[in-house]
Parts: C-alpha cells; structure tokens; sequence
C-alpha cells in the first residue's frame, strides 16, 4: 500500500513522468486493480508510445477485464515494437483461440511465435489446437506429433493425436496412440473409454470391454449411461459378459 501512495505522490509532482505511471499500472494490476491499471498503462503509452511493455501488460489487463478484441490489438502493437519477442506473439494466438474462435489469427501468431522459438513444445501444441478447432485434422496432427517429439513422454500430445486420428477414422492407430497415453496416465478414464469406442468399432469386443470397464471403474455413473446409449456399443451389448458388468456396478450401488 506505501508503494502505491509514494508511486501516486510522484505522479503529483510529475504528471509526465512514462516511468511513474507505468510502474503505477504494475502495482495496480498486482492488487488486481484491473480498471485503474489499464488507465495507468494508457497514460504511460501517451508519453512512450513505442514502449513494448507497456502494450503487452496493456493486454494482459484486458484479457482480466474481458475485452478480449482489445487485448489481441494490444499484444499486436507490442509485437510490431519487438517483432522477435516470443510471448506478445504467443499470448495473443491464445486469445484468438481460447476467446475469439478466430482461428486463422490464432495459426498466424503462433507461427510467428514459433519462428522466434521454434523449439517451443507449447506453440506446436496450441497451433495444433487452432487448426483442430477449424476443422483441419491433417495438420492438427502434424502440429501434435511435433510437439510430441520436442516433449516426449507428454501425455496431452499423444492423446490429442489418439482423438484426431479416431475423428479420421484412422482406429487402429489411434487405438494405439491411446495405449501408449495410458501407460503415461493409466488413470484417465477419457482415453480409456476412447479407446473402447475404437475397439468397439473395429469389432474387436473383448478388447472393448476391458477399455470400457476400465472407464466405468473411474466414473460409474456416465461411463455406463454412455455404455447403454452410444450406438457404437450396440453389438457389444449382446455379449454376457456386458451385462455381468452393468449387474456389478448395480449391485454395490444397492449395497451402498
């Protein structure tokens, strides 16, 4: 609170100063002042327009506040102040996918991030996501695999990789993209019972039901709603060993 006061008592007496009322706008934003920040940072830009900071935590603010048009602009102006800075270029590709759905800004940003730091595991994955999100698979899993390969052992590349290639209809790969994620997280029910869904498809039953008890181990509740409803399941429902399953959750719920 004492350096808020003695950053506004300066202000008094130099009105002008760019370092004053950006530093003003840093203490704001710590005490989640968002509104008072992003005034302190306009005022700071009207005397250092070209400042990249000062653009870039203008942003920052703006995605807090909820102006998420406004903050891509910003992030777009500290970019053009420092165009081989990573994180403008970053951030801002994330507000394009995460809050805009403008997915074409969002590959461009991260492109341009990745062209400062192409061995950034986080760019590859969100592009993945951007083009995921626009419907082009093909290069959703290119972006994937890549960002795989400069995270190995990364649960999140390899499933998402499992996801696009079931949507291609690529199941048996996918059915192994899936395996190899549950070695990683053994505890994910969403692989699990994606990967039932794969086998399911494939005709391969028992291998099926392993995955989709497996899933209904974790979560009961919508894991066999699911098992009784998803059409992809319905030769599977013919099997004994489907309805033993169903009987056991049955069962200790009535105990329980």
């Amino acid at each position: 609170m004492t350096r808020l006061f003695t950053t506004y008592r300066t202000l008094e007496s130099r009105p002008d100063s760019y370092q004053d009322w950006y530093q003003q706008a840093n203490l704001l934003k710590e005490r989640e002042d968002y509104q008072e920040a992003l005034l302190s940072y306009e005022k700071a830009l009207e005397y250092y327009p070209s400042d990249y900071w000062a653009w870039y935590k203008r942003g920052m603010t703006l995605e807090q506040l909820g102006r998420y048009e406004e903050a891509a602009m910003s992030y777009r102006y500290a970019s053009q102040m420092r165009p081989h800075n990573y994180w403008a270029w970053y951030d801002c590709g994330c507000v394009y996918l995460e809050n805009l759905q403008e997915y074409s800004q969002a590959i461009f940003c991260f492109e341009q991030a990745l062209a400062v730091n192409p061995d950034d595991y986080w760019s590859w994955y969100r592009k993945g996501d951007a083009f995921k999100a626009s419907g082009n698979l093909e290069e959703a899993l290119n972006n994937y695999q890549k960002a795989f390969d400069l995270k190995p052992g990364d649960y999140w590349a390899l499933y998402q990789q499992g996801v696009i290639l079931q949507e291609l209809g690529r199941l048996q790969e996918a059915v192994k993209y899936y395996a190899q994620a549950l070695e990683i997280e053994i505890d994910d029910d969403y692989a699990w019972y994606n990967q039932a869904c794969c086998y399911a498809s494939l005709g391969q039953n028992e291998q099926a039901l392993n995955s989709l008890e497996e899933a209904i181990y974790f979560y009961p509740q919508i894991y066999l709603s699911l098992a009784q409803t998803n059409p992809v399941f319905e030769e599977l429902r013919q099997e004994q060993r489907f309805d033993e399953l169903l009987h056991q959750y049955q069962d200790e719920e009535v105990e329980y």
